[in-house]
């Protein structure tokens, strides 16, 4: 049972909630996926180490190597055409306060209620625009998390201390 990218979007919803128990139904919805969906991706990040199948908690030790070290070696980042969408990776915040990106250069997940113009970045999953437009904490992860599987090497890195320390704060809260 190999990972699939939903599963990295669970992982993140479930890291943002805090600790605090979400009943599958609703986190299902509000990450837009199916019931058998989020069942079928907690079991495959149990089987993975990355969750407790004991506390139903994120390993965060474990889910912050697997995303700085190998993510974007397992779900490659894959760049479209031109397009209007939500931006990530270094569009989105909080990269886009550091690095000042041409507005052809811009990541967006296509999104036909984007505000914004730039190259299309295939999301981790097709529901990502969705659950990020209602969750500003997973929106963040989601980018941070698409410019270490996109960006350039300084954008990769300055991603990868703050995926770091975003973790380890959301990680607190759980224990």
């Amino acid at each position: 049972m190999n990972m699939k990218p939903q599963d990295i979007v669970v992982l993140l919803k479930l890291l943002v909630t805090g600790g605090r128990r979400v009943p599958y139904a609703d986190l299902a919805k509000e990450l837009h996926l199916s019931p058998s969906e989020l069942h079928a991706a907690i079991r495959r990040a149990e089987k993975a180490g990355l969750l407790s199948p004991d506390t139903h908690e994120v390993i965060a030790v474990s889910l912050e190597e697997f995303l700085i070290h190998g993510l974007r070696y397992v779900f490659p980042a894959e760049f479209g055409m031109m397009t209007r969408g939500m931006p990530t990776g270094v569009g989105a915040a909080p990269l886009n306060e550091e690095f000042y990106i041409d507005g052809t250069e811009i990541p967006v997940w296509s999104d036909p209620d984007g505000t914004v113009r730039g190259v299309s970045l295939s999301p981790l999953y097709r529901a990502v625009p969705a659950a990020a437009r209602e969750d500003e904490r997973l929106y963040r992860l989601l980018a941070l998390v698409d410019a270490i599987r996109a960006g350039r090497i300084r954008e990769r890195k300055l991603a990868e201390e703050l995926l770091s320390k975003e973790i380890a704060k959301h990680a607190v809260h759980q224990n």
